[in-house]
């Protein structure tokens, strides 16, 4: 079993009176992280019920309000109990369903897991406002990728085996860039059963998620405008480009971006800036939520060769790395690109602070800082810089700024 980070966050719920609300991409493996919390509570003799709003046996007893209570009573009696709720998005106004039962003040604590396309269908959030905390699980990171791939031995010194096993831990990325982290892709070991299990993932969110439950006009032009952004990963989007090459106008090619974002495909970051005239203000950049995901769209799933490529994919990878530390924090997440073409491929604001941060997919043997990571530098001052790169790890002064040279790794511990 793949152990999920997630897990602890939601056992510490538990107690919350609030719906535990878990939501992320397609098979992202929301619905093991139920069982496994079912097989927790279980075991330390909680009675709890599970139902799955895909499965029509369970669904029929969610055609009213009254009905499911009727089923939970019959289920865990009137004491306490766990209700799971999978694949929720398939309910007609699940916001207000479930909201109605909440109210009722019942002994039940509920934990539902639903789609991306939840938000986007039902507003969920407006509808359960002050009664559920939203978790979201997405794909696997690669911390939790390593661990499972090295059998959990190094869990706790995670750090050591990337410092000392330098080259299972080059492996480990690059089997990881490749093929990205949904955990049956990952489960497989065969290129041709994860490719399969990849097409399946693709199919079944374009089909499900796009063209049923949110019922967009044209889903290909939708699916082709995903595959021409995972071709422009790291750089500036060109919305007219974009729309015309994809067949839509560019109000629906925004109104796109705003989907595929809210259902866990992309993210998108905005431009830094403190000079509008010199600097871009309004083009945002994509990245994906899951390597393996752009890959495939890309024909280039399991098959990254092109040193440039891998390069995007690092950056990809570094931005989620970056994301996933930063998302609950009050920091946030910027790239900086000036007309005259110095860029700096993520620039972290805290408050009045910030921090530049430059990626290079290679194995340094010396610092080795670009003129436009010197000219950010010389511009805002910032007290710290990082350059993320392979192997080295080195600290540099340029005048007062303290430049940390770090290897990947060292990323997911770091400290902003």
């Amino acid at each position: 079993m793949i152990k999920r980070k997630l897990i602890n966050e939601l056992k510490n719920h538990l107690q919350s009176k609030e719906i535990s609300l878990i939501t992320g991409p397609r098979q992202a493996g929301k619905t093991t992280l139920m069982r496994e919390l079912v097989e927790f509570l279980e075991q330390r003799g909680d009675k709890t019920v599970f139902l799955n709003l895909d499965f029509e046996s369970d669904k029929t007893h969610f055609s009213t309000q009254t009905a499911l209570i009727s089923k939970l009573k019959l289920e865990l009696g009137a004491g306490s109990g766990y209700v799971f709720i999978d694949e929720i998005q398939r309910k007609e106004n699940a916001g207000l369903f479930l909201k109605g039962i909440y109210d009722q003040d019942l002994k039940y604590k509920f934990i539902v897991s639903g789609s991306g396309s939840l938000e986007l269908k039902e507003k969920i959030h407006e509808s359960l406002a002050g009664r559920k905390r939203l978790f979201e699980l997405n794909t696997l990171s690669f911390e939790e990728f390593a661990d499972y791939r090295t059998s959990y031995r190094y869990e706790g010194r995670r750090s050591d085996f990337f410092k000392i096993e330098k080259i299972r831990t080059k492996a480990l990325l690059d089997e990881y860039m490749n093929f990205g982290g949904y955990p049956r892709v990952v489960l497989e070991d065969g290129i041709r059963e994860k490719t399969m299990i990849m097409d399946e993932i693709y199919r079944s969110y374009i089909e499900k998620d796009i063209a049923y439950l949110l019922k967009i006009d044209k889903p290909e032009a939708f699916a082709k405008m995903i595959r021409l952004l995972s071709s422009q990963i790291s750089g500036l989007l060109n919305y007219s480009e974009l729309a015309s090459n994809s067949g839509i106008s560019v109000p629906t090619l925004k109104n796109y971006l705003w989907y595929a974002e809210k259902t866990f495909v992309i993210n998108q970051i905005t431009p830094y800036f403190s000079n509008r005239l010199k600097e871009i203000t309004k083009s945002p950049v994509a990245y994906f939520t899951d390597l393996g995901m752009r890959n495939y769209m890309i024909g280039l799933f399991g098959n990254l060769q092109n040193p440039a490529d891998a390069g995007h994919i690092f950056q990809n990878m570094t931005y989620n790395i970056l994301h996933e530390k930063l998302r609950f924090s009050p920091v946030f997440l910027h790239y900086w690109r000036t007309i005259d073409r110095a860029e700096v491929d993520f620039v972290i604001k805290k408050g009045e602070t910030v921090i530049p941060l430059e990626v290079k997919f290679s194995v340094l043997k010396k610092p080795e800082l670009g003129r436009s990571f010197h000219s950010f530098i010389e511009k805002y001052n910032p007290h710290e810089a990082i350059l993320v790169n392979l192997d080295l790890q080195a600290d540099i002064k340029i005048k007062n700024t303290h430049v940390k040279i770090i290897p990947f790794h060292e990323l997911l511990s770091y400290e902003f």
